[in-house]
């Protein structure tokens, strides 16, 4: 696989923007439809409720239940392999009090595989009622299901250039230049939340031309907990890279 250039804008453990250059259009698509559809998580999918006696629908708390992202190490396991959870939330001892039962009142047989964040609200519970339930985890990917998309907002767009042309008149009108995502000034990245996106209060004085930077492409990402960033991107791109090793096995037989 060729190399590319990529530099970061800016980076935590879930969310990132970064430039790549030395793209296609077609492969930056494919590389954002990997991190979509083809990097595996773990998501709850089977549920074996063993009390439910709030006002929700088994059904509905299993919807609930496998929409509730669960940390998965990358590589560490396997479509054949399952982790089991469990719940057992009362509600509280008082009428007219109540009691949320969390993501992080589940309870997981393998400490990798955890609910990834805590407090994402399950149901509340008034005197007298209960939900305890037993659940298995399973691997899946995103073109599956949509519970297994770790990637939760994966975009990319052209990196832009500006050229700064002429000052204009003491007298002229000025109309809002909008711009989004990142441009490219002398050799440096600015993202246009910096300027407000109208390139009218960065340049007040000049004309400016704003055109595409060629095979540069400024990708915006975010996870849902289930990784970290960097696993999201990587993982993508080397399920890109196994399947053009397959398709060029495939063609040479």
């Amino acid at each position: 696989m060729a190399d590319f250039d990529v530099e970061f804008i800016e980076k935590d453990d879930r969310t990132a923007r970064f430039v790549v250059r030395g793209l296609t259009p077609a492969f930056a698509n494919g590389i954002r439809r990997a991190m979509v559809a083809d990097v595996p998580t773990m998501s709850i999918d089977t549920v074996n409720v063993i009390e439910n006696s709030s006002v929700m629908f088994d059904e509905v708390i299993g919807l609930r239940l496998g929409l509730i992202p669960l940390t998965t190490p990358i590589d560490e396991f396997g479509p054949d392999d399952t982790v089991s959870l469990s719940l057992d939330v009362e509600g509280p001892e008082e009428r007219g009090e109540t009691v949320t039962a969390y993501s992080g009142d589940i309870q997981s047989s393998d400490d990798l595989v955890v609910p990834a964040d805590e407090n994402v609200p399950i149901i509340d519970l008034k005197r007298g009622q209960r939900l305890s339930f037993e659940a298995e985890a399973v691997l899946g990917r995103g073109r599956d299901h949509a519970k297994h998309q770790g990637g939760v907002s994966v975009g990319y767009r052209h990196l832009q250039t500006v050229e700064v042309g002429d000052e204009i008149g003491e007298y002229d009108d000025r109309e809002p230049n909008i711009v989004r995502g990142v441009i490219e000034e002398d050799g440096e990245l600015v993202p246009a939340e910096e300027f407000g996106h109208d390139l009218t209060n960065r340049y007040p004085d000049s004309e400016v031309t704003v055109e595409d930077v060629q095979g540069a492409f400024v990708f915006s990402v975010e996870t849902d907990g289930s990784f970290s960033v960097d696993d999201l991107v990587t993982s993508a791109v080397r399920s890109i890279a196994a399947r053009a090793e397959d398709l060029e096995t495939a063609v040479q037989l």
